[in-house]
């Protein structure tokens, strides 16, 4: 007997390997390459309280800090951990932490400190004072300046133990890179246009301060255990920062579509852009058409 129809071969398996899941995304928005891994956790259906970022270019180092940080109370319902590996510079390479953070809060810290007796309920603590206070905080540190030739600060380093200077908590201008804490709902973030790894912490307060909020050392203590460093680097940075804010933050003129302002710091350069000011808007109300009758220009 002939054989009957046979069935079909079954479809060839698909050998290519699944897609790549780890969560360890790019950075987005810079050049810079380095990649994040995110640990979130299990079952957890909202945000967690804290973030905690860290530039990390020794695992050992970044282990002991996140060991610091479990034995005193982050724990995996309230906290979550995101090293940037390798990064290129802090400012791109932060901005990236900021983006992946789903904490309300995120610390931004070196890998080189370590907790000593505060606790995370000292910080909760710490932070709903500052809130009560001053809500128009965005960003919190441990050291900063408060004003040419002062300081706020609270921690020990290689400088000195216990260190507490200032009545805290303490409006600052700048934070100290070792510990800065973020405002999530503030949505700050570093200079584009800056790069390395120096006065980054100056650099996010000032970006604050010019969307209105404030910088604040709080009485949180803890260890860095590094003194810092001023190298060659320092002085480029320095001068890039000096570069950038000084132009930044220059006199000009504002035009929009509805009026013309001075902005300038000295009371003379107002007082006399207001004078200038005067032509230029007469000008505009004959190159500009008018609203149409019942409609507002506002």
């Amino acid at each position: 007997m002939a054989p009957g129809p046979q069935p079909p071969p079954p479809p060839a398996q698909d050998q290519r390997p699944p897609p790549e899941t780890s969560a360890t995304p790019h950075l987005p928005g810079t050049p810079d390459e380095t990649l994040i891994e995110t640990w979130k956790p299990p079952g957890e259906a909202e945000r967690p309280l804290y973030t905690v970022g860290t530039l990390v270019n020794d695992r050992t180092q970044y282990a002991e800090m996140v060991a610091s940080f479990r034995a005193h109370g982050f724990d995996k319902t309230s906290c979550e951990f995101i090293p940037a590996y390798n990064p290129v510079s802090a400012y791109s390479a932060l901005n990236g932490l900021l983006a992946a953070a789903r904490g309300h809060h995120v610390i931004l810290c070196h890998q080189d400190v370590r907790l000593l007796v505060d606790v995370r309920s000292d910080l909760d603590r710490c932070l709903a004072q500052l809130e009560a206070r001053h809500p128009d905080w965005a960003i919190a540190g441990n050291a900063g300046g408060a004003a040419p030739g002062r300081l706020a600060m609270r921690i020990s380093d290689p400088h000195g133990e216990n260190r507490r200077i200032g009545d805290l908590p303490a409006r600052v201008m700048s934070l100290d890179e070792n510990f800065l804490i973020v405002k999530s709902a503030a949505r700050v973030g570093f200079s584009r246009d800056l790069d390395g790894f120096h006065l980054y912490g100056a650099d996010i307060c000032l970006a604050a301060d010019m969307m209105g909020y404030g910088a604040y050392v709080i009485d949180f203590h803890l260890r860095h255990l590094s003194p810092g460093r001023k190298d060659a680097s320092f002085a480029r940075a320095e001068a890039a920062f000096r570069s950038k804010w000084a132009h930044a933050l220059r006199p000009r003129w504002m035009q929009t579509t509805c009026t013309l302002l001075r902005l300038g710091a000295a009371p003379h350069d107002r007082w006399l852009g207001r004078h200038l000011e005067r032509p230029y808007r007469r000008l505009l109300t004959h190159t500009v058409p008018a609203w149409p009758k019942g409609m507002s220009g506002r």
